[in-house]
């Protein structure tokens, strides 16, 4: 049994996780700690805010009865707002505290992209315009090729949180572009678990969601590879476990 830890800030798509867990197969458990983010708000001091030290290593503790193996921060706004050399030390923070290996989902995006052997990706994000032109600059310190970018001017998780395939499929159409060989779509208030097969097929290409690349991630750092086609290309490749 392989459990991975993550603190989920607040309540808006954290019913993905047990839906991600059931595709995983029966020996990965996915064990989640809601953080308090204080101020729902895609707003840059509200964020820096909702991922500052104190609130995540509050949840730690419930992670290591848990028995997790690793931990991820989920949320890529409060992450990425940290800039890169920031979201590093947030990561080593979190790592020191837990006793564990730590990680972000800003990072997830970071490592997934090259996963995937591209390079230049569209960005489709739901938040406002000055927080989605902070991931850009973050992917580009990353070393990824930021083609486009669209931004949806959403203020709060909870609105993210209504969203259902629809809504995503329509923002990342609007991200698109020919030079784009992948779609992001950061953000894990948003719901995208039980379509990805469903937005790749649309869009033609591979499409990286927040909650995706976050338990993605989780399984990297645990050296665990799961071939689960029905959480998109991403789980696709190097097939160690069949489920």
């Amino acid at each position: 049994m392989t459990t991975l830890g993550f603190l989920y800030p607040g309540h808006s798509a954290e019913d993905d996780y047990p839906r991600m867990e059931q595709l995983l197969g029966s020996d990965i458990r996915l064990s989640l700690v809601h953080t308090d983010i204080g101020e729902d708000a895609h707003r840059v001091d509200a964020l820096l805010e909702m991922g500052s030290q104190d609130r995540l290593v509050a949840g730690i503790e419930e992670l290591r009865l848990s028995g997790a193996e690793a931990v991820v921060w989920a949320c890529t706004s409060g992450s990425f707002v940290y800039g890169w050399e920031g979201a590093h030390e947030q990561v080593r923070a979190l790592a020191r505290a837990a006793g564990l290996p730590a990680s972000s989902t800003s990072f997830a995006f970071a490592h997934a992209v090259p996963e995937l052997g591209v390079r230049r990706v569209a960005i489709a994000a739901t938040y406002p315009d000055d927080v989605t032109a902070l991931f850009a600059a973050f992917l580009k310190d990353a070393g990824v090729d930021v083609v486009a970018v669209r931004a949806s001017g959403i203020v709060t998780a909870a609105e993210v949180g209504t969203w259902g395939e629809a809504e995503t499929l329509a923002l990342a159409r609007a991200a698109d572009h020919p030079d784009a060989d992948a779609i992001l779509v950061p953000d894990t208030a948003l719901h995208t678990a039980s379509f990805l097969p469903a937005l790749e097929k649309e869009l033609g290409k591979p499409v990286l969601t927040a909650n995706q690349v976050t338990v993605w991630e989780a399984l990297r750092l645990t050296d665990r590879r799961v071939n689960a086609p029905e959480l998109g290309e991403l789980f696709t490749r190097e097939r160690r476990v069949q489920v």
